[in-house]
């Protein structure tokens, strides 16, 4: 749905005109009838994961490649 207002109201209104936006709603600003700017939903930035970011959270055993003494008999 798209709404056009004019410039006069929407600085009386700009929360309720963001609002209106924020829920998918196009809003046009016009001043002295001529749309200049339209307001309008942005998409979430979608995060990458980054290199380095889970430092610190996975710690190795010391003896992670000793074998295991389930398989003593398999050696």
């Amino acid at each position: 749905m798209t709404r056009q207002v004019n410039l006069e109201e929407a600085q009386s209104h700009l929360p309720d005109l963001v609002e209106a936006a924020k829920h998918g709603e196009t809003v046009i600003i016009a001043q002295d009838n001529h749309p200049v700017v339209q307001l309008t939903r942005v998409a979430p930035i979608k995060r990458h994961a980054q290199f380095g970011s889970a430092a610190g959270l996975v710690i190795m055993a010391k003896d992670f490649d000793s074998p295991l003494s389930d398989f003593h008999d398999y050696r």
